[in-house]
């Protein structure tokens, strides 16, 4: 299971938003557009949120896979690669979450 990775689920992602395939949902949420896309993501995150506070580790472990193929069906259709994300990360690396949280601009 280690060759498996968020740039593959990401190429996957992008196949089927091109497929055309009736039955497939990822095709339908790009269909659908960011709007219903984003809506998935926000339900996903709070049953992400549901299932760490009642400390149910197998579906907070479900709930997680939810959450990140709706973030990534979110960034395909906004038309952010993934790797613009990853690099926006690693540039974090370099410092404490508090001096980054700083510099961010206000507003």
């Amino acid at each position: 299971m280690a060759d498996f990775s968020l740039p593959d689920l990401e190429k996957i992602i992008g196949e089927r938003a091109r497929s055309g395939d009736p039955d497939s949902w990822t095709a339908k949420l790009f269909a659908k557009g960011i709007d219903k896309a984003a809506q998935k993501l926000g339900e996903e995150a709070v049953e992400t949120v549901i299932a760490a506070v009642k400390g149910d580790k197998q579906a907070l472990v479900s709930e997680s896979a939810d959450l990140i193929y709706h973030w990534l069906v979110v960034l395909g259709i906004a038309g952010v690669p993934l790797d613009d994300v990853l690099r926006e990360l690693e540039g974090r690396t370099g410092r404490s979450g508090v001096a980054e949280k700083a510099s961010r601009s206000k507003g």
